[in-house]
């Protein structure tokens, strides 16, 4: 990974073999970064791994074949003092459809290219909440 920073803002270079969204969870750790969004990525993956929710699991799609990503958005906050990355993707296939998703995993083929936005000072808890059965990110940590 390539990174350069202004102070907030964080513009990423993933490289062939990178694994997503683990690498984001190490860039996190090495940065001290505890609250982001991630608004923007683009470049191409395999090894594709979405996820639905319908609400009380997620329900997997594997892609096996390379694919272009057209869009990469989520967010970073932490868990049980560890950060904890959320992303969602779109996908475009060789026939020019596209599918998204929660981002399970995949890896960078050629490259991605990432915006990572921070709020310095800031934590946001990702604690589990039991009635919809999924970690939630709460805004109003300091860090």
């Amino acid at each position: 990974m390539q990174a350069v920073s202004d102070g907030a803002r964080w513009m990423v270079r993933l490289v062939e073999g990178e694994r997503l969204p683990d690498v984001f969870v190490e860039f996190a750790r090495a940065h001290g970064i505890r609250a982001a969004a991630v608004p923007m990525g683009i470049g191409q993956l395999t090894q594709v791994r979405l996820a639905f929710w319908n609400g009380t699991e997620y329900v997997p799609r594997e892609i096996p074949t390379p694919v272009e990503l057209v869009s990469l958005s989520g967010s970073i906050g932490e868990a049980e003092g560890e950060p904890s990355v959320h992303l969602h993707a779109t996908v475009g296939l060789a026939d020019h459809s596209t599918v998204g998703g929660h981002l399970v995993s995949g890896t960078v083929g050629l490259l991605v290219e990432s915006l990572v936005e921070t709020f310095p000072g800031r934590a946001f808890p990702r604690p589990f909440d039991e009635s919809v059965g999924l970690r939630r990110l709460e805004l109003g940590g300091t860090g």
